[in-house]
Order: structure tokens, then C-alpha cells, then sequence
């Protein structure tokens, strides 16, 4: 069963779920796996649409797949991952526990960057691609889009928590993917991701993604054969360790993280040394197909909840 609410990281689900022939496919694949090909008769339907189809419903969580040969030929094989879902509304209780802080993708305050690299605003490129020094270009603040070979971005932010507030979970969520010269399907990248100079984790990314279509909201202008679109990834640090969209990072906990620090501090890295050196784009509002910023979603405990 999926669990969701209003958290962005299930914006994909309900997107969806939003689709008669998307439930149709699900309705399907109740009564067992079918493959692309056999899909599309049923619905008599292209194979490409209903590619297209599946491809949402698999970034929802909702079905899984897997591949099979079958008379010479290879098949994909696609199947229902749940059957029930769960969705918890917001409430006038669970808003005043929740802060939200946002940072915009070209408001980094530090950073060491290598090429392949550079920065876009909504309306236009920043600078020549490739040259780190436009990385300090005062237009840099308006981008919305921002991609390195390997290196680091870093970010600040206030901490606005009152002095007897009290922390149980942190939340960061991006849209972020892999750089690769181009577009790449391949491209694995072992992204690090620190806070208060804690290291949180890594995970890799498994592609640079825009090869099969645009980012939703990528703009017209931007060019069709560089960064389309990423993956919404949503790290938690509660006091149990520190989770990516749920499975296990770190043993890292919200005691550990230094929350008393008058600013916080979020770095973004492809380090030199990591087994898979691929690069790394952020994705802001305006671009990719999640039109959202860096958030920090901070929690407090129900005894804070109305100061």
C-alpha cells in the first residue's frame, strides 16, 4: 500500500493517477503481468503512447516492470506494485508544525565547479558553457537550472527555529540528475549530499535524462540535446537515521546535524574520488518536470506546534 499527502515527492502519483487510460492500464494489470505490445491491442493505442504511459505510472511507483525474452525477441513485462492507496489531507495541526524554507537553484554561496558546467535562467543562457567563472556572474542568482562535471555547489540558509523549538524530522527535496556531454540514458553519478558539514549520504543517479522528451517544464527555447529533466529526490533526516525517498543513507540523525547553527548549510557534490564521476544538474523552478526549487521542510514536535 502507498501512504501519501500533500508532500511534493507524491506530486508524480496523483499526476498519474489523473489519466483515464492510466487507470485503464492499472485495471489490467490486476489480473496480471502483460507486456507494452499486448497493452497497446487492448487499448488499441500505439505502442509510444502507451510507452509514454507506463513511464508515469512506473514514476509513481504504481506498477513495476521487467524484461523477458520471448520468441527472439526481448519484452517488457509490466505489473501492478499496489493495490490501495492511502492519502492523508492536510490539517490545520500538521501546517503549524511544518516550516518551509526555499532556496533558489542560482543562490549558491559557494561552490568549486569543473566542466562540463554552467547556468541558465529561465529566459536565457548565462555566460559561455563550460567556463567557471561565470558561476560568479551576478546573473547567476536568477538561475534556475545548473549543471558540473564534478566539484561542489553550497547553499545557505537562516535557521529560524526559536530556542525552545524542538526538531523531530528535516526534510530536503530537488530535482537533480546526472551531467553527462549531451544526453545520456547511461550515466551513473554518485551525488554526496551534506548539511552543517555532516555528510548525509549518496546515491546515484542513474541518467541525464531528456532523451525520450522535454522536460514538462523546461522552456521551448532551451535546447532539445542537453538537460531536460531530473528525478525528485527527497532526502529525510529524522531520529532514526537519514532515508532517500524512504530507503536507508546513513546512520546520520537530527541530533547529529548541528540545528542550533544560526545558518544552515546544504552542500551538493560529485567528488573527484567517487566510483562513478557523472556530473550533476540541479533543476529549479521553470525547468525539468517538477517546476520547484531546494526545499527544506522542517518538522517540530507537538509540543512546539504553536509557538
Amino acid at each position: 500500500m502507498i501512504k501519501a499527502n500533500w508532500e511534493p515527492k507524491y506530486m508524480a502519483l496523483y499526476e498519474a493517477l489523473a489519466s483515464e487510460v492510466r487507470w485503464r492500464i492499472m485495471d489490467m494489470l490486476a489480473y496480471g503481468e502483460m507486456s507494452v505490445k499486448e497493452i497497446a491491442a487492448k487499448l488499441e493505442l500505439s505502442p509510444s503512447i502507451v510507452t509514454m504511459h507506463i513511464r508515469k505510472l512506473e514514476l509513481a511507483e504504481l506498477i513495476g516492470s521487467r524484461r523477458i525474452r520471448r520468441n527472439g525477441g526481448t519484452h517488457k513485462m509490466c505489473f501492478l506494485r499496489h493495490h490501495r492507496i492511502e492519502i492523508e489531507l492536510p490539517s490545520v495541526t500538521q501546517s503549524a508544525r511544518i516550516r518551509e524554507q526555499t532556496i533558489s537553484v542560482g543562490h549558491y554561496t559557494a561552490f568549486e565547479v569543473h566542466p562540463t558546467c554552467g547556468l541558465g535562467t529561465r529566459e536565457k543562457e548565462i555566460g559561455v558553457w563550460d567556463d567557471p567563472r561565470y558561476f560568479l556572474d551576478p546573473e547567476r542568482v536568477q538561475a534556475s537550472i545548473l549543471w558540473f562535471g564534478k566539484g561542489y555547489v553550497e547553499y545557505k540558509t537562516p535557521n529560524y527555529l526559536l530556542p525552545d523549538q524542538t526538531v523531530e524530522v528535516i526534510e530536503i527535496s530537488m530535482e537533480i540528475a546526472s551531467e553527462a556531454p549531451g544526453l545520456r540514458d547511461h550515466w551513473p553519478s554518485d551525488i554526496s549530499f551534506t548539511f552543517n558539514g555532516i555528510p548525509l549520504g549518496m546515491w546515484t543517479s542513474p541518467a541525464d535524462f531528456g532523451r525520450a522528451a522535454r522536460g514538462k517544464y523546461t522552456p521551448k527555447w532551451w535546447h532539445r540535446n542537453v538537460n531536460q529533466y531530473g528525478l525528485l529526490k527527497t532526502i529525510r533526516i529524522d531520529d532514526s537515521g537519514t532515508y532517500m525517498d524512504g530507503e536507508p543513507m546513513s546512520d546520520v540523525t537530527t541530533s547529529d546535524i548541528k540545528l542550533s547553527e544560526p545558518f544552515w548549510t546544504l552542500r551538493f557534490a560529485v567528488e573527484e574520488d567517487a566510483a562513478h564521476v557523472g556530473g550533476l544538474t540541479l533543476y529549479g523552478a521553470g525547468f525539468g518536470n517538477h517546476d520547484q526549487d531546494i526545499v527544506i521542510r522542517v518538522y517540530l514536535s507537538d509540543s512546539t506546534e504553536g509557538e
